[in-house]
């Protein structure tokens, strides 16, 4: 689900891109908010930060003794994405092993469909290999499919979420034929 958030973040410019009141310094600011916001990647409260849309309000500037570089707490909003149990979403299947598939989900790299929450499909091995159902399109590499959140995974250290995923509801399963 995609949220739209306000945030109050500081942003430090060194000393050397100060100019009072010129647009170069809003300039410099809005340019580190956006790395630093970039360099975050995600939290476990918001989920991926994927873009600022717009920097409401630029506070006055605090010198760094030690340094001489100047803290601006700003406040800006911004559009995050972050999965929610019960959620169906669409992703694109990367890889493809015995007991379940890899899918990329917006920017979750790593949903897990288990082949235990994929009712009636069968692996079948090969150079290419894929799951396959009597009833619907197999379920191989690049297919996009629809799929419902089991649960998610906070990885701190990673700074990512994983996911896993399932078939099991109305209307799940292949949403593009396979060419193979």
């Amino acid at each position: 689900m995609f949220l739209k958030v306000q945030l109050a973040w500081n942003v430090i410019i060194a000393a050397e891109n100060l100019k009072p009141g010129s647009l170069m310094l809003q300039r410099a600011i809005l340019i580190r908010l956006l790395s630093d916001f970039s360099a975050k990647k995600a939290t476990k409260d918001l989920g991926y930060f994927l873009a600022v849309t717009t920097l409401d309000k630029i506070g006055e500037g605090k010198v760094r003794q030690h340094t001489g570089d100047v803290l601006f707490p700003v406040v800006f909003s911004a559009v995050t994405f972050k999965m929610f149990k019960g959620e169906v979403l669409e992703g694109t299947v990367h890889k493809v092993l015995k007991h379940g598939v890899f899918m990329r989900i917006g920017p979750i790299e790593n949903a897990y469909l288990s082949s235990s929450k994929m009712p009636g499909y069968e692996y079948v091995l090969g150079e290419n290999p894929y799951f396959m159902n009597q009833k619907m399109p197999k379920i191989a590499k690049d297919v996009k499919v629809r799929v419902v959140v089991i649960g998610t995974k906070w990885m701190e250290a990673e700074r990512e979420f994983q996911a896993l995923v399932g078939l099991e509801g109305d209307y799940l399963g292949p949403i593009s034929p396979s060419d193979m």
